[in-house]
């Protein structure tokens, strides 16, 4: 008898289902529909956004003058990177002439850069900063037994080093944060160090952008002293914090552009590539430093600054670039790179042998 009320029950609750199906189609239908488009969100919420270049701003918008934030759901990978729209109308624009639209693209975002560093700075203090600046080395110092290493342009060498405390920080509106830290050498607390970190807001949180070291221990009789590494950072050049606009741009302005040049270009091991305009042999650097004097051509407007590489691997090969500069977009921006000098080995010692030569009398020196 139990069986036969079990069949029963199941008889009578499928005609049920089956009735309630004929009677209100539309209610089963919305049920399904439901489901569907939960799935629906899900797999939304599942996939990866996309992340594009100038920070997911529609790269015609910035063609047509315009920045105009957008989530990168139109895009299109042109020349190996990834580039964001507004919408299909705008990606349909843009291919009719990708090159111009995408260098006139790269001359507005560059222009209002500073303007846009400027504007997002202004939503940190220096507390923030400094306690984020803080948190980040003493987090990756946790993952060393309490060490922090530190490249050495200088030798190319790791240097082990313990952290003890943000010291000072300086600011150049526009251009970003610079905490100091104080840190000493791992197996002499003597031994002091102070090293620089270039911290800039991005994509709406703050980013470390370079690390350098600006003072470095010196044996001096039975003691250490700090003295400044050459050559110095450029952000220790402008006397203000708010350098603001100038009729001529200044020294130190050229030579941010070419170091943000430099480091944006850096590949995933921090390595500059280059490829050598003689040999056309492609050459891997470890960045030192860009040092002044920077100088401008008379005719032409054209800026152009030497610059230390290492060799990676080596100590001793190192190598003077030279970036040409404009600012054609009322940025000074970066639009060539050349050999200067190269080092090669000459009676046992390794020297700097140049390509060419300045005639000083074509250019003016840049204050």
């Amino acid at each position: 008898m139990p069986f036969i009320r079990k069949q029963l029950f199941k008889i009578t609750l499928a005609l049920g289902l089956a009735a309630g199906l004929a009677a209100s189609p539309h209610l089963f239908a919305l049920g399904n529909t439901q489901v569907a488009a939960a799935e629906a969100t899900k797999e939304k919420a599942n996939t990866p956004k996309v992340t594009g270049e100038f920070d997911n701003m529609c790269v015609m918008g910035l063609a047509e003058g315009k920045r105009i934030k957008t989530d990168c759901s139109v895009n299109m990978v042109f020349e190996g990177k990834t580039y964001c729209f507004r919408a299909e109308d705008a990606k349909v624009a843009f291919n009719k002439d990708q090159k111009r639209n995408l260098e006139r693209a790269k001359d507005h975002f560059a222009a209002g850069e500073v303007t846009q560093t400027g504007d997002d700075m202004g939503k940190y203090s220096v507390d923030d900063v400094k306690a984020w600046t803080d948190k980040l080395i003493q987090d990756e110092a946790k993952k060393n037994s309490g060490i922090y290493y530190v490249h050495d342009s200088s030798t190319g060498e790791k240097l082990p080093l313990k952290y003890k405390n943000i010291d000072f920080m300086r600011t150049l509106h526009g251009y970003g944060f610079f905490p100091e830290a104080i840190f000493t050498a791992k197996d002499d607390d003597n031994k002091k160090y102070l090293i620089d970190f270039w911290v800039k807001p991005k994509n709406g949180k703050l980013d470390l952008f370079d690390v350098r070291i600006y003072k470095s221990p010196k044996k001096d009789g039975a003691n250490w002293t700090l003295v400044k590494r050459q050559p110095k950072p450029w952000w220790w050049i402008p006397a203000s914090e708010h350098p603001g606009e100038s009729e001529q741009k200044r020294s130190w302005e050229v030579m941010s552009a070419i170091e943000e040049h430099i480091v944006s270009s850096k590949q995933a091991t921090g390595l500059y590539k280059l490829t050598d305009d003689k040999t056309g042999k492609e050459v891997e650097l470890e960045f030192i430093g860009v040092h002044q004097p920077v100088r401008k051509l008379k005719e032409g407007g054209q800026f152009f600054a030497c610059t230390d590489f290492r060799r990676q691997g080596s100590k001793d090969e190192i190598y003077d670039i030279d970036f040409w500069l404009d600012e054609k977009t009322g940025k000074v921006k970066v639009k060539s790179v050349r050999v200067h000098k190269v080092p090669e080995m000459r009676d046992g010692d390794i020297i700097q042998v140049p390509r060419y030569n300045h005639d000083p009398k074509k250019t003016d020196l840049v204050p």
